[in-house]
């Protein structure tokens, strides 16, 4: 079930929620979390009900290790234990295929072994009941109560793709009895937000995506692409990419606070940093946090010197690529960017840019380089895609150009550009409309405040509250913004009709 689907939001969204509150504001704590488990269980296993059995092993598992483990002075061997078996499942639901095919490419052998299915947010719930298993051990959090595990885990608004989140940032807040009543406030907030989050889905990156797809598609079917194309696609997959997991996290955090639960920010503008170290503190947060916390560090961090640093860098960006997906492109895409940190690091060490332009237009470039591999079903793929921008098929424009540059055009074909294109009359036969996506939106995610600035929902009072630069934007529990806000709902609603999966639920 979709978050972008009529079934989530006229039935699955408002029975929950409502039966929720119903139950909550009798004081029937326990029962009102019941219910949410197995709501978020059957929302689960909408997609299929064999992979329930899993998640209620993962769940089950971890949760008598985390009990050993608080009942336990530094037990050692059995966090060890339930780490192992964690990425054991991990690694034979997410990886086998990939290293049986990598066998067999590599000795020339014909190993058979049948192909197993990706269950849905394995990736997810298994990093979350990793970092728990490493608390409980830490003697940070400790949970007895099966029922508040089982929510802890399967709590559906960040279940499928995140954000990653530790027990002690969510579990103390089902404590508080204003949780189990509805909250006018909450309630327009987390509409406010899931609205924002729905319109970047469905309007704007389903939108983006097609003049993104049929390049990339062409790109794996071997056909040269013109330097205009190649860039084009990998330019709106950038944006694609970022309103789409962006919508995601809005509507995860939306649907959260409906409920009264904050969860943590998992994206905020990444488009906007000025070195790929501040890229990865802002895209996917909470996977950042994760690898820093649990491996980056325990690898030794910066502790054992410059050289250890770097090395540790490039470890925990490839694993943190292959956590991505089965493939060497998302290797590829995780060595890319730990080389960029490591780079980035040097630069730090020995240089100093003043320049923001330059900074960020320096960022932007590898970021929108390392999304071809990350994109890409193949190397190959990846390798034509990258001919392509770097105009070794030729520095070629799309024909339609052609006839509207008449004199410029004939003194470009003399100085050796090339008129073709794969789309003459396809998706790039209007070229000009996929600029105007292109150019609008980049002014969005570098211009414009995000939703979390918009909503500025965290006390003004702390020091780490956020705030829009523009003060018109700043949402306030208005008739005007109720007016905006429902006609951005409907307007996403009535686009529901082509409703498409999440590009993090392949992960």
């Amino acid at each position: 079930m979709l978050f972008n689907s009529y079934q989530f939001i006229f039935l699955f969204l408002p029975l929950t929620l409502l039966i929720f509150h119903t139950i909550g504001r009798r004081n029937y704590h326990k029962v009102a979390i019941a219910w949410l488990v197995g709501a978020s269980l059957f929302f689960y296993g909408w997609w299929n009900p064999a992979y329930l059995g899993l998640i209620l092993f993962s769940i089950i598992f971890n949760y008598g290790v985390g009990v050993i483990l608080s009942g336990n002075d530094k037990n050692k061997p059995i966090l060890i234990f339930g780490v192992v078996i964690n990425l054991v499942l991990l690694g034979y639901y997410k990886y086998v295929n990939f290293f049986v095919n990598t066998a067999n490419n590599i000795f020339d052998s014909n190993i058979i072994f049948n192909t197993v299915i990706l269950p849905l947010a394995i990736s997810f719930f298994t990093f979350q009941q990793i970092a728990y298993l490493v608390d409980a051990y830490r003697g940070e959090v400790k949970e007895y109560n099966f029922l508040h595990y089982c929510l802890f885990v399967t709590f559906f608004p960040q279940l499928i793709a995140g954000p990653i989140v530790h027990h002690k940032e969510m579990m103390p807040q089902f404590a508080r009895d204003i949780v189990y009543r509805i909250g006018a406030k909450n309630l327009a907030i987390g509409i406010t937000i899931f609205a924002i989050g729905l319109f970047k889905k469905v309007v704007i990156a389903d939108g983006i995506s097609v003049y993104a797809t049929p390049v990339f598609d062409a790109a794996e079917a071997g056909m040269v692409l013109t330097f205009f194309e190649a860039w084009a696609g990998v330019i709106a997959y950038t944006f694609q990419l970022y309103f789409d997991f962006s919508g995601y996290s809005d509507m995860a955090i939306g649907i959260a606070r409906m409920f009264g639960i904050k969860l943590p920010i998992n994206f905020n503008s990444p488009y906007k940093a000025l070195s790929i170290i501040e890229f990865w503190k802002r895209w996917h947060i909470t996977l950042s946090r994760f690898l820093r916390d649990y491996l980056y560090i325990p690898l030794g961090g910066n502790r054992k010197g410059r050289v250890r640093r770097l090395i540790n860098v490039m470890i925990t960006m490839l694993l943190g690529g292959l956590w991505h997906g089965a493939g060497w492109t998302f290797v590829l895409w995780g060595g890319l960017h730990g080389i960029y940190i490591v780079i980035n690091y040097a630069w730090n060490i020995k240089y100093n840019l003043n320049s923001r332009i330059l900074a960020w237009s320096i960022t932007m470039f590898f970021v929108i380089v390392a999304w071809v591999p990350f994109r890409s079903n193949s190397i190959e793929g990846a390798l034509n895609m990258y001919a392509s921008m770097a105009g070794i098929h030729g520095l070629s424009l799309p024909v339609s150009l052609d006839q509207r540059l008449g004199l410029v055009g004939e003194w470009l074909e003399k100085g050796g550009v090339v008129f073709h294109g794969a789309f003459v009359n396809g998706v790039f036969g209007d070229h000009f409309t996929g600029v105007a996506w292109i150019f609008i939106l980049g002014l969005m995610v570098t211009l414009s405040c995000n939703t979390q600035e918009m909503i500025n929902f965290l006390d003004s009072k702390r020091k780490n509250s956020i705030g829009c630069q523009y003060h018109w934007l700043e949402w306030h529990p208005t008739r005007l913004w109720s007016v905006f806000i429902s006609i951005l709902l409907i307007f996403s609603i009535l686009n529901l009709s082509g409703a498409s999966e999440f590009l993090y639920f392949q992960f």
